[in-house]
């Protein structure tokens, strides 16, 4: 029998390459988006979530009955939850007050004991989603910190399952790979397996207005100046993971919270591919970088979509969310008409 499973963890891994067409029309070259929202949790973290749980286990970390603890913009969690059901351990997780209720109702749905921290406070404030995660995991016996920004299971599991699909799929053609980057564990795993391959692939990471990685990336050192809030999940950083090799990335593009919304809606109502808010910014990139570097009609590029816009129904896709932001009026394209909801009296 072919597409038998035992269980849903045997749907992670091998997600489809998608060919786009109109949204980067501009660009010579051709790109394809690599679709992970077709994992079973619709978001790339199900590949580490799978990698990192199973090593504990073969390394006798984890047991029926264990606690999983984890710090998350929501895709994470979700792939946590959603293995933590399939092998029997309890769920908890730390997310920033950023994240939207849909996502912490998706969480709570999968069994998961969600805390709430304050996004704009330190990494290492004692509030931060990062230290509340550390807290708890000590507090809680028989549990497993899984510390996704410093796990160099995180990079393994795109180099063991990411990277080889990328350079299988585009049949060794692939010459720019580009993602978002937040933990840098999907750039990073799969830039590693591909320069192996061809050092001469350009790896671009997109980080958003208001991290630090840029800045990083090119002088070395951390620039406090960088930091302000922004509203894109799951990318951007105001500290340094260490699953993010730097030396892997060729060039860093920064994009900002307005673009990357108008990008994502533009991306489902062209190509008809509902991704989420790192799916706008990550398009967004892509063009800013082939507006300054020459790209060619020979170029294979390969766009990370990292999960589904069902989870932003109530953010980047809602009029009203938009409107809140101060989007709709300063848009740079005609989108108002596009976006127009007409009512039946």
């Amino acid at each position: 029998m072919t597409n038998v499973y035992d269980n849903i963890l045997g749907l992670v891994g091998n997600t489809p390459l998608v060919k786009l067409n109109k949204v980067t029309e501009e660009i010579p070259a051709t790109v394809y988006a690599k679709l992970e929202c077709y994992n079973p949790g619709h978001s790339t973290k199900d590949r580490i979530a799978v990698h990192i749980i199973e090593a504990a286990e073969r390394k006798g970390l984890l047991k029926p009955g264990s606690t999983v603890v984890e710090t998350t913009s929501g895709n994470t969690g979700f792939s946590i939850a959603m293995v933590c059901i399939i092998k029997g351990y309890k769920c908890v997780l730390a997310v920033s007050d950023k994240t939207k209720k849909e996502k912490i109702a998706y969480l709570k749905a999968l069994g998961a004991t969600v805390y709430i921290c304050p996004a704009n406070v330190p990494a290492d404030d004692p509030r931060s989603y990062y230290e509340v995660a550390k807290r708890v995991a000590s507090e809680i016996p028989d549990s497993l910190y899984i510390n996704q920004y410093f796990n160099e299971l995180n990079i393994d599991a795109h180099y063991q399952t990411t990277g080889p699909e990328l350079w299988a799929q585009t049949k060794g053609k692939i010459t720019h790979l580009i993602a978002c980057t937040g933990t840098g564990g999907t750039l990073s795993g799969s830039a590693k397996f591909l320069k192996e391959k061809n050092p001469d692939i350009k790896v671009i990471g997109v980080d958003a207005s208001g991290s630090i990685l840029k800045g990083f990336h090119e002088t070395g050192t951390i620039h406090k100046e960088d930091i302000h809030p922004y509203q894109i999940e799951g990318m951007g950083k105001n500290l340094i993971p260490s699953a993010l090799l730097f030396d892997k990335v060729d060039e860093f593009v920064r994009v900002n919270d307005e673009m990357s919304a108008y990008r994502t809606r533009e991306i489902a109502l062209k190509e008809a591919i509902m991704g989420g808010y790192t799916t706008g910014a990550v398009v967004q990139g892509l063009l800013q970088y082939a507006n300054s570097h020459e790209v060619s009609a020979e170029d294979v590029v390969v766009a990370i979509f990292p999960d589904h816009g069902s989870r932003y129904i109530t953010k980047v896709y809602s009029d009203e969310w938009m409107s809140q932001q101060g989007f709709v009026n300063n848009c740079v394209h005609n989108y108002d008409s596009v976006f127009k909801t007409e009512y039946i009296k």
